[in-house]
């Protein structure tokens, strides 16, 4: 289930404070500026630094 719009526009990355996106597949909230992915889990994204994965390359999100 894909996030609601109203939710995407108040959501920041933690770390830089910039913009995120939803992944293609739902699974990910992405940082294109930080590389990095935070997990969705049961609708929530988990917006936690520590807890997100680094990427090389952000494009296949």
């Amino acid at each position: 289930m894909a996030l609601s719009s109203e939710l995407m526009e108040v959501l920041a990355c933690p770390k830089c404070k910039e913009g995120v996106r939803e992944s293609g597949d739902g699974k990910y909230i992405v940082c294109d500026k930080c590389s990095l992915l935070y997990e969705i889990r049961e609708d929530i994204p988990v917006m936690l630094i520590d807890e997100a994965e680094k990427v090389e390359d952000t494009s296949g999100y």
